[in-house]
């Protein structure tokens, strides 16, 4: 095939550039669903706050709400208790000099009260309340609009809703929001040799692990994903079932088919049906990756081992998926201290298994997997990062930082 009208063998950071473009360039317009059940969306629009936080003067402990300058400076103070004041509506209580009324958690002040005594500090005779010396001005009060102003943006377009922005919201009165559409999308795995989990095996034929592997990533993210049935490896039968999806879909996952063998039918179908943007990238496992669009979908064909399925969804799936939804939030990534020495005897980045943990000071260790190979499900199973080492041969010592990404 001829790659003179698209990149070939690029690094992980042009391959993730090129996504974003593309995908950016894709993003279908917002729709608004209820606050309520937004978690996890993407933000498509800012958010104004149209009220402020808190709405009112209120007393942030159950106690006594008083003025500040009645009470004696170096002494205790005896003020009449001249009511009370519950969370809920504001009862128009205005005490006068002198006096102080009981108040809860959440309550508006009453008008010409500055300070809240918390209820543990006093002491009640009757009706009156001793307040000892040294009582701060303003002790115990949540000020009106103290956390959020009328018209502060609040949170940005591109934020993924966490429980704590959608409980922000909520806070303001805000009960819809505007956010990207959840992409559609359908998944294959692709070869003659794949029968059904559950289905008796021939010799030669393996069971279809990845397209379950690829669907639980998918729901990870909270997506709806579609099982299409097995590709066969025949390049009419493939072309007449991925025409048929890419008219359907914003996506389209493939598994295997994409290297350059004889059975490799993918990237000849895409080139001819849409376009390629890249295929192969400099990295292990998974270098075959292809990506492009055709139809409405973008495509994005990963290698046929299962590790490389893994490795290649999470650190390229995800990124289309990011950029068609607008998220501006980088996905995790952390460094870790290797707690064991490993070779790198290659050129291309690697994406090694390993266990994260606790060293032994405040930081982060992660213990590479020896079984590295891109066939070794079990091996990534019990793992729980994936270890980026850049590109370049390179002796890693234990102790050396490199940088992890949660599986």
């Amino acid at each position: 095939m001829d790659h003179a009208d698209f990149p070939t063998r690029i690094s992980l950071d042009e391959a993730l550039a090129i996504i974003g473009q593309v995908s950016a360039a894709r993003r279908p317009a917002a729709e608004r669903v209820p606050t309520s059940r937004a978690d996890g969306r993407v933000l498509a629009a800012d958010v104004v706050a149209p009220v402020a936080l808190p709405g009112f003067d209120n007393s942030a402990m159950d106690g006594f709400a008083l003025r500040h300058a009645d009470l004696h400076p170096d002494a205790a103070t005896a003020l009449r208790l001249a009511g009370e004041q519950f969370a809920g509506r504001d009862l128009g209580l205005a005490p006068a000099t002198g006096q102080c009324v009981r108040i809860t958690t959440g309550a508006p002040m009453p008008e010409g009260t500055d300070t809240v005594l918390i209820k543990e500090s006093a002491v009640l005779d009757g009706d009156t309340v001793l307040v000892p010396a040294g009582l701060a001005r303003g002790a115990n009060v949540r000020r009106r609009a103290e956390d959020v102003q009328v018209g502060d943006v609040v949170l940005h377009a591109g934020q993924v809703l966490t429980p704590a922005r959608i409980g922000l919201a909520a806070s303001l009165g805000i009960d819809r929001l505007a956010v990207s559409p959840r992409p559609t999308v359908a998944v294959f795995a692709s070869g003659d040799e794949l029968v059904e989990p559950g289905l008796p095996l021939q010799p030669g034929q393996v069971y279809n692990s990845n397209r379950d592997q690829l669907m639980a990533q998918l729901r990870g993210l909270g997506l709806e994903p579609v099982a299409w049935p097995t590709l066969p490896d025949d390049p009419a039968r493939i072309a007449a079932v991925l025409d048929d999806a890419v008219d359907s879909f914003d996506v389209v996952v493939t598994c295997g088919g994409v290297s350059a063998g004889e059975k490799d039918h993918l990237p000849p179908w895409l080139r001819a049906r849409g376009r390629i943007h890249f295929w192969k990238v400099r990295m292990r496992p998974g270098m075959p990756v292809l990506f492009g669009q055709a139809g409405r979908a973008l495509v994005l064909g990963l290698p046929g081992n299962p590790v490389s399925v893994l490795a290649t969804f999470t650190l390229l799936g995800r990124a289309v998926l990011d950029g068609l939804q607008g998220r501006s939030e980088p996905r995790t990534r952390w460094r870790a201290c290797l707690s064991a020495p490993w070779r790198k005897r290659h050129e291309r980045l690697e994406l090694l298994r390993g266990q994260l943990g606790q060293g032994d000071g405040a930081g982060l260790q992660v213990l590479p997997n020896p079984a590295d190979g891109s066939h070794r499900l079990r091996a990534a199973s019990g793992s729980d990062v994936l270890i980026v080492l850049d590109e370049g041969v390179r002796d890693y010592a234990a102790g050396d930082l490199v940088e992890v990404v949660p599986l």
